[in-house]
């Protein structure tokens, strides 16, 4: 909190969530509100959607993964209708055994829901997977058309607390690419 008028923007927890629940962070996300930060905690990659539905409920403003909140129906509800985004690392998710393969991933069945995602690439020097190639696995291994992908990275940028005019400069990015790919000539 006191480095928020010095280029913090946001604080998250980073931890295998089996046993460092969401809700014991409540207090520190509190003060990061209260100075006018985003929350931004892991939760439900290694433990199930209670963590996903333990984070709705501290008013998140992002997940870092999210993805096991497909187990539960109403809960993929509940966060369609929230606009909370869910920050997917699909190649991460396969290396360490929540999902046997990119097949397997929840990814594409969430976003068909409704459910804002991003696509990142967690640790790239750990899982040897970087942004880039994220992206290229969810079109190639999990079938997500591009113009799928381009939405996912607008909800990257979207749901980001950079300033408005990167954010606008970002899109406009993001809207020539889906251009260049619905007309490979253009």
């Amino acid at each position: 909190a006191r480095f928020a008028d010095r280029g913090v923007v946001a604080v998250g927890l980073v931890a295998d969530e089996r046993g460092n629940p969401v809700a014991g962070a409540a207090e520190a996300f509190a003060i990061a509100r209260d100075a006018g930060l985003g929350v931004v905690p892991h939760a439900g990659e290694l433990a199930g959607p209670e963590e996903v539905r333990s984070a709705l409920q501290l008013g998140v403003d992002r997940i870092q993964h999210g993805v096991r909140a497909a187990e539960d129906p109403r809960l993929v509800e509940q966060l369609a209708a929230s606009g909370v985004c869910l920050d997917v690392c699909p190649s991460s998710n396969v290396v360490l055994d929540v999902y046997p393969t990119l097949g397997d991933h929840p990814l594409p069945a969430l976003l068909d829901a409704g459910v804002r995602c991003s696509i990142g690439a967690d640790d790239p020097l750990l899982f040897g997977v970087d942004v880039v190639d994220e992206y290229v696995l969810a079109r190639e291994r999990m079938g997500i058309p591009e113009a799928r992908l381009a939405t996912c990275a607008r909800s990257s940028i979207d749901s980001s607390f950079a300033p408005a005019d990167l954010k606008r400069d970002a899109l406009a990015r993001v809207d020539a690419w889906e251009t260049r790919a619905a007309d490979p000539a253009s």
